[in-house]
């Protein structure tokens, strides 16, 4: 390729609103432009990488015996009635309405599809198991698209699906997707780790995110050094302490706090440590009162609070419903005495793990300007249910036993399920068994952000000057930068022999033929992440060499021009 029938779209400044690394430097290299918000056109150079993403994607799913096809985009509204999403799925559902004012979607995913597919062309246990895959645009209607492709609207996702006649199948199928996306990430030259997830919205049982590591990363890893146990923070164990709960010491006492309502100002008043602190988080369930209480310096975990029963779904209480049930404002609230609220109603009171284990703490007194000291369960209030409430933190036990867990950054490209029989059994896509009985189907589902991808794979790597792009991601694998193009016919032809030497052996390179300066040229190459740089220039001519680079040398270095095309082939082969 060369610029002159190729389009370079660099600009030097991002727009003020690009915070990531990644949305910064796409824009400038002209990756990408925004047409709405979260919403945005690849230019020729993206979609380049996006397709070198796609082609090693699909590679590696052939190779794994999926079968590639393709979904509509549009889909109809009552498939997601029918399987109990239209509802479930939330305001990031785009749903709409065509002329004859029948109800459809644009898909932000395609389970709902696929099992539709499933349901009418499978009969037998003969016929299966089967992997469909696609890659296809997705559109999930953000509340908040921010981070460029990172967190957009529109993206283009791979979305598999498998179907089974029994559950170890599934297993069997899931193992294979695992190891296809350790090959596929790999192959993309990522710094990944895999690791134990939530299902969310999807649903079903186990399920497991393919991270890269990076510090921007959305998502926090818990991982154990001492183990192969890697889990998302939302998923992740907070073991009970070890130790047995002490004996209460002191007897309660209420103490004055006035405008001290967050757990660090009560702990600094009191001159005790914060992990002495109690919160307690009023929530909701319909019309269900309930409170939360976690040690003061640790965090609430959402998903884990969804999974106690009889609080899924969720919300937090306001203020009003705070005041109604305990009496006192928000700030000031703990376990009631007795367990019972303001209006003499029984509260539920539900304790972290780790507080279930305290005594002697501090917590709200339920009466503006004061919390109580010294409190003790059993004593002072009556013991609460227990459950694991929290997000584990950096030295936390490891839930495998094997040492203490440390946290790091990620951002999620990759996701596999089993679902097991979720759609299958809401749309009744069964199959007849090799005894003539009808069973539902096993399900799987196996996801790739191909263009988020793009974005991860920026952010893991990058410089002050620019993309470094890993060879397999990069919208061209090398480049030819001749200087004086237009003025020196030696260089010209020089580049032209080299430029169709390259090519016969099969690089993806790309020849700058631009009537520009030098620190010009050199510096859009840099930005647009190509890995390997051949400058020639009269004076290297005279002497017989061209300049080499690699875009994460510190220096160039001469390589004899007789020889340039084989040096640059042997790197690219190491």
């Amino acid at each position: 390729m060369r610029t002159s029938a190729f389009f370079i779209g660099t600009i030097k400044e991002a727009p003020a609103d690009a915070e990531l690394v990644s949305h910064r430097l796409m824009i400038r290299a002209g990756l990408i432009r925004r047409i709405a918000a979260g919403i945005y056109t690849w230019m020729p150079i993206g979609l380049r990488a996006v397709h070198k993403v796609e082609a090693i994607v699909r590679a590696e799913m052939n190779r794994a015996g999926a079968i590639e096809l393709s979904m509509p985009v549009v889909q109809p509204g009552e498939l997601w009635q029918e399987s109990g999403r239209w509802q479930a799925y939330g305001p990031e559902l785009l749903r709409f309405r065509d002329r004859h004012e029948r109800d459809f979607v644009l898909q932000p995913t395609s389970e709902e599809v696929i099992t539709d597919l499933a349901r009418a062309e499978i009969r037998s246990y003969r016929q299966l198991p089967v992997h469909f895959y696609q890659i296809q645009t997705k559109f999930r209607d953000e509340r908040r698209p921010r981070f460029g492709v990172m967190r957009g609207r529109e993206f283009v996702m791979k979305d598999g699906y498998s179907f089974h006649a029994s559950y170890a199948d599934l297993e069997r199928e899931y193992r294979n997707m695992h190891d296809t996306y350790n090959r596929i990430f790999t192959r993309l030259g990522l710094v990944f780790r895999p690791v134990a997830a939530d299902p969310g919205a999807i649903g079903g049982t186990g399920s497991q995110e393919f991270h890269v590591l990076a510090d921007s990363g959305e998502d926090a890893i818990a991982f154990c050094p001492d183990s192969d146990y890697a889990a998302n923070v939302e998923l992740a164990e907070a073991l009970a302490p070890p130790a047995p709960r002490p004996p209460a010491g002191g007897a309660m006492r209420k103490v004055r706090t006035p405008g001290k309502t967050r757990c660090e100002e009560v702990a600094d008043l009191l001159k005790l440590p914060l992990e002495r602190t109690v919160k307690a988080i009023a929530v909701m369930h319909d019309e269900a009162f309930a409170l939360l209480l976690l040690r003061g310096d640790h965090s609430l975990n959402e998903v884990k609070a969804s999974k106690v029963p009889g609080l899924n779904p969720f919300r937090f209480a306001s203020d009003a419903e705070i005041e109604r049930h305990l009496g006192c404002k928000a700030g000031y609230i703990g376990p009631p005495a007795g367990g019972a609220g303001a209006a003499g109603a029984k509260v539920r009171v539900i304790a972290d793990r780790t507080v279930a284990a305290m005594a002697d703490f501090v917590c709200g007194a339920n009466e503006e300007g004061y919390h109580l000291a010294d409190v003790n369960w059993g004593r002072d209030a009556a013991e609460p249910e227990v459950a694991d409430l929290r997000n584990v933190v950096e030295g936390d036990p490891s839930p495998c036993g094997k040492g203490r867990l440390r946290i790091q950054r990620g951002i999620e490209v990759g996701h596999i399920f089993q679902l097991r029989t979720k759609y299958s059994e809401a749309l009744k896509a069964h199959y007849l068994d090799d005894k003539g009985a009808s069973r539902p189907m096993e399900m799987g589902c196996y996801g790739i952000g191909i263009t988020r991808i793009v974005a991860a794979a920026i952010e893991q790597n990058h410089d002050e000057r620019g993309i470094v792009f890993p060879r397999a991601l990069a919208p061209f694998e090398a480049c030819i930068v001749p200087i004086g193009w237009h003025k020196n016919p030696a260089t010209r032809a020089a580049a032209e022999n080299l430029y169709r030497e390259l090519a016969a052996a099969g690089v993806d390179v790309l020849l700058d033929d631009r009537d520009e300066r030098p620190g010009v040229l050199f510096a859009d190459m840099d930005l647009i992440g190509v890995p390997h740089r051949l400058v020639l220039s009269e004076r290297g001519l005279a002497a017989g060499t061209v300049e080499y680079k690699g875009r994460r040398d510190g220096a160039p270095q001469n390589v004899p021009l007789a020889e340039a095309a084989r040096f640059l082939t042997q790197r690219l082969a190491a």
